[in-house]
């Protein structure tokens, strides 16, 4: 990202303190950065603190007689590589899909010929109202990229949908949005938009099957999610299930994204191999490869991750007292996906590691979530399923829990594979 352009613009929300550290992150990373400050944005953070972490003015008033004699509305507009609006707050998100231009961040976002990227942020309610619901759609249908919001606990006091998504992956994001403006690499006749961390492997074309032309998701392995240089947190996944059915999807024809986190098999031969770390990254990396006809999400995501990372190995206090952790809540794949992805995959496929109550849990989660099925498994350690070379799974479906023998983890993927192909028949 070394020379590349941020215009940011910063809305009037309570979440408007992150975007200092999201100045920050963006100069680190080689942008060069602009700010924007809302009337509402300044009852929250301070010119002088976006302009001193930047490095350039900030800009807060339309009728600036000495920018606006050279029309600085438009020369502002035209000369970043990329807008970002953060927080976008449910006023601002309405008026720009009204394409009003009544102060100088709803001027320019009219005004620009250049990507916009917003991370809406506000109270649960108001992000599920149907007028907010509509402008979203609006924004997107007009091209606006989003990343986020998160669910968590929220200024308010409320638990939900609404929280802005955390710098590190509005970095994320914005890092996705300036490779479009890169030559574009074609994997498997596909072209991929991933974010600089993700190494890619691209396989052959697809071949004759029954999901021939269909592209398919999956996502498999653990994530980890670094506490400093050399210690993360993570799961016991494999990847195994997951890396089984991208073959199995590939011998039925479909083209395949294969997004893997740190896995301890080997990704398929054959398919579009998309190596992520963290939750962000995996995030970011299914939403670069939409569209989808199917999601198979069978990657073990942390629900949580470290806000405080170390960028140092952590030493031991003299005391011998362990470190302070503060976490905060990872992206929920699954049901950004299921309901909020555009275009949203024909069919988005769960899966759910259980040690009790499996089939009311897998229920519960395939309505929660918002998709289409769910593939439940016990993993306990007796079962020896995490990390071995059978399962034995739970497809809940809307009709109902299917319950399958236990079986090596290629044969539970060649089944599933094929439940896939029926379903997408016709679609």
């Amino acid at each position: 990202m070394q020379g590349k352009r941020v215009l940011l613009i910063v809305g009037g929300g309570i979440a408007a303190f992150k975007t200092p550290e999201l100045v920050r992150l963006m100069t680190r990373a080689g942008l060069g950065v602009t700010t924007v400050l809302t009337e509402g944005g300044a009852q929250f953070v301070t010119p002088l603190t976006l302009s001193a972490l930047s490095g350039n003015p900030c800009h807060t008033a339309l009728w600036d007689l000495t920018r606006e004699a050279e029309m600085g509305h438009i020369r502002l507009s035209r000369a970043a590589d990329l807008l970002v609006v953060a927080p976008a707050t449910a006023d601002l998100m309405a008026r720009m899909a009204a394409g009003l231009a009544d102060d100088l961040a709803a001027t320019l976002l009219l005004a620009t010929d250049k990507r916009v990227l917003i991370a809406p942020a506000m109270n649960v309610r108001m992000w599920e109202h149907p007028a907010t619901r509509r402008n979203l759609a609006t924004l997107r249908a007009d091209g606006i990229l989003t990343v986020g919001p998160d669910e968590g606990a929220m200024a308010c006091g409320e638990w939900g949908e609404g929280r802005m998504a955390e710098p590190e992956a509005i970095l994320a994001a914005i890092r996705a949005a300036l490779a479009e403006e890169e030559p574009p690499l074609r994997l498997t006749e596909q072209v991929l938009r991933l974010p600089p961390e993700a190494a890619v492997q691209p396989g052959p074309a697809a071949l004759p099957g029954p999901l021939s032309g269909g592209h398919v998701i999956v996502t498999s392995g653990p994530t980890h999610e670094p506490i400093d240089p050399v210690r993360y947190i993570a799961n016991r996944s494999s990847g195994a299930q997951g890396a089984a059915l991208a073959a199995a999807l590939r011998d039925l024809g479909a083209r395949v994204t294969f997004v893997t986190g740190p896995a301890s098999v080997p990704a398929p031969e054959g398919v579009a191999v998309v190596a992520v770390e963290t939750a962000q990254q995996m995030r970011a990396a299914v939403e670069a490869a939409l569209p989808a006809d199917a999601a198979v999400m069978a990657a073990a995501v942390a629900d949580w991750r470290v806000v405080n990372a170390s960028e140092r190995k952590i030493k031991k206090d003299a005391a011998g007292l362990p470190p302070t952790l503060k976490m905060t809540q990872n992206p929920d794949i699954l049901a950004w996906i299921s309901r909020d992805a555009q275009p949203r995959p024909a069919l988005v496929v769960g899966f759910a590691a259980e040690t009790d109550d499996i089939v009311a849990n897998a229920t519960a989660k395939r309505a929660r979530k918002g998709c289409d099925w769910i593939v439940a498994n016990d993993v306990r350690p007796a079962t020896g399923i995490m990390g071995g070379t059978e399962n034995a799974v739970i497809l809940v479906t809307d009709r109902g829990a299917e319950h399958w023998p236990r079986l090596p983890k290629d044969e539970v993927a060649r089944r599933l594979a094929a439940r896939i192909a029926r379903a997408l028949e016709g679609r």
